[in-house]
């Protein structure tokens, strides 16, 4: 298993953050939208009735990635608002770089604000045709998606606040 991890100050308190990112609609949205890092395509995200807030909810994505279908499958494993939530793929995900994978976020008061720190565990594709692709380029998309979430909710507190 390989491991990466980021975290922030946030201009929040802990439960508007948690509030914030245990919305996968603003979690996730880097997935969603077309981007160099997806190779110009995107994946669509659906949840079923727990919405990936609640344990045993699943969340589920899938689209083109470098012209290639890709799918996952997510289990939300721990969910203790404002302080922590973790998730895990299920199943066979069908990714290019990274394989199996568990995600986690974590959130800290640190005086008026809040310490959000996001990680991933995650193994190498087991196909021998993108096992060296996860070798080149996985830690690179592991930095990516955690900073993905991890700016993008600093972002989203900032405008928030500039916009008081």
């Amino acid at each position: 298993m390989h491991h990466y991890q980021d975290s922030s100050t946030i201009a929040g308190s802990p439960e508007e953050v948690f509030s914030y990112v245990d919305d996968d609609a603003n979690f996730s949205s880097h997935m969603n939208k077309s981007s160099w890092m997806m190779g110009g395509g995107k994946m669509e995200t659906r949840v079923d009735e727990g919405k990936g807030q609640k344990v045993g909810s699943h969340i589920q994505m899938s689209g083109e990635v470098f012209w290639v279908t890709v799918s996952l499958d997510e289990v939300i494993t721990e969910h203790e608002p404002p302080l922590r939530k973790t998730w895990e793929t299920v199943g066979t995900p069908k990714l290019i770089v990274i394989g199996d994978y568990q995600m986690g976020l974590e959130v800290k008061p640190e005086d008026a604000n809040s310490n959000l720190t996001v990680s991933i565990d995650y193994s190498l594709p087991e196909s021998r045709k993108t096992r060296w692709i996860g070798q080149l380029f996985g830690g690179m998309y592991a930095k990516w998606c955690v900073g993905q979430m991890v700016n993008g909710t600093k972002n989203y507190f900032l405008t928030k606040n500039v916009s008081k």
